[in-house]
């Protein structure tokens, strides 16, 4: 099975939002999609306005409901076959628990500029192997290349997704505006990689 891990701070706004997504757009796959955050509290809840967001994404109630924060450990970053962080700080958290994760954690805007940059054509044929793990491994591996060919933003925070938490409805909307072309990226690479 294919397991996606998304991380943000506390694991109640962005990291489970875009969990719950994936889960939802991509459990027709066998792919499953978690999360944790890098400050978690254990069992906290997502806030109205976040379980609103993943209502609009078409996240049934009672998966929301059922959304529990955890603490990110190394422990957690064995099985994932691709590390979601909403922001720089994150990623680099992630990679200082379990270094063996550099080629396969990005940050999601970072993944979604690099998966633009790349056709489907190529992300096809890097999706080699014998199960679907092995196919996705090698797509991201693609997209994995794209580093360095394309050019990071010219601001660096265009590369993070905004924290929305105890702050307005707006900075919500806000963070949903850039973490949803990641979802959409994500959902793309995966479904050409083993779909």
């Amino acid at each position: 099975m294919i397991q996606i891990l998304t991380v943000c701070t506390g694991n109640i706004c962005r990291s489970p939002l875009a969990a719950l997504v994936l889960q939802q757009r991509l459990g027709d796959l066998g792919v499953e999609a978690v999360s944790a955050g890098v400050r978690a509290r254990a069992d906290d809840r997502m806030p109205r306005e976040a379980a609103e967001l993943a209502l609009a994404h078409g996240v049934p109630t009672d998966r929301i409901a059922a959304h529990g924060s955890r603490y990110l450990t190394e422990k957690l970053l064995q099985e994932p076959d691709l590390v979601l962080a909403m922001d720089r700080d994150h990623r680099r958290a992630i990679v200082e628990l379990a270094p063996a994760k550099l080629r396969t954690a990005f940050t999601i805007r970072e993944f979604e500029r690099l998966a633009a940059a790349t056709s489907d054509e190529a992300i096809r044929a890097g999706a080699t192997g014998a199960d679907a793990r092995e196919r996705l491994r090698g797509a991201l591996a693609v997209i994995g290349g794209q580093r360095g060919l394309v050019f990071p933003p010219a601001d660096p925070l265009d590369d993070d997704v905004v924290d929305p938490y105890g702050r307005s409805r707006e900075t919500y909307a806000r963070s949903n505006a850039q973490l949803s072309p990641g979802l959409d990226a994500v959902e793309r690479v995966v479904r050409l990689a083993v779909g």
